[in-house]
């Protein structure tokens, strides 16, 4: 049951009899018309149920602005650790004039089909930083597979996007072992990879990468930060290749 969907229905209603009766009016009515008042409400939907609809369009986009404009807020409160944490791993130009952050998950498909955007990009666009924020929020597995990520970004930052494409492009579960064996095939020190991977601060960069995730509205992966935008789910290399040409134009992903 799509107990959301029920939820949005029911506020939507809200509106709508908000709307039709003034609170100034409701207010003075005596509690013996209310049986009255409903039947009117609901013979009037009943003939028009497209009212219902475009109530709930109109209560989508409310609440779609609303998360847009906390994201902003909180992506300017939050600039430095978003793009210059230390707790990051970066692929392309690291001194590119454009810089995209991706939020993702090793064991996340959709990631899969980002990563596939990313190095198209790169391929075409030599000015382009990608900037990785691990967050491992699908299984134990994907906590295991990212830390052994972190400790071959702190340690081997010129591997980091060869490691990072062998390991997310594999099929199945990617976990601490899958991630050891990638990295054994890329003939890294494994032995100082394990011992990065357990410190504690490791974990610390997981928080950070959540708390920020958490600020910007974002409770899945792949999501991206672009210019003054956060944007959610993989929508394609098209898109990204769209916002990406509005910041070079007029500084924002949206040009007016």
């Amino acid at each position: 049951m799509n107990f959301k969907k029920i939820r949005s229905v029911g506020l939507s209603l809200s509106l709508f009899c908000a709307a039709i009766i003034p609170a100034t009016t409701a207010s003075a009515l005596d509690p013996t018309d209310t049986p009255e008042i409903e039947s009117i409400i609901r013979d009037y939907l009943l003939k028009n149920p497209e009212i219902m609809l475009e109530v709930q369009q109109a209560l989508e986009q409310k609440q779609q602005q609303e998360a847009k404009d906390r994201a902003r807020l909180a992506l300017a409160s939050n600039a430095e650790a978003i793009f210059n944490s230390p707790n990051q791993g970066t692929i392309g130009n690291p001194d590119g004039d454009i810089t995209i952050v991706e939020f993702f998950d090793y064991n996340c498909g959709f990631c899969q089909r980002a990563m596939n955007d990313m190095n198209a990009l790169l391929e075409t666009d030599s000015n382009l930083k990608f900037v990785m924020k691990e967050l491992p929020i699908l299984s134990e597995g994907s906590v295991e597979a990212s830390r052994i990520s972190t400790a071959v970004y702190r340690l081997f930052p010129e591997k980091y996007a060869e490691f990072h494409n062998r390991l997310l492009g594999n099929q199945g579960l990617k976990d601490g072992n899958r991630a050891l064996r990638v990295a054994q095939e890329m003939d890294l020190n494994i032995d100082a990879i394990n011992t990065e991977s357990q410190k504690n601060d490791v974990l610390g960069a997981f928080r950070e990468a959540n708390e920020l995730a958490t600020s910007l509205g974002i409770n899945g992966t792949p999501s991206y930060v672009i210019g003054d935008e956060v944007i959610f789910g993989a929508l394609g290399e098209a898109v990204l290749r769209s916002k990406i040409e509005n910041i070079r134009n007029c500084g924002k992903t949206v040009c007016s």
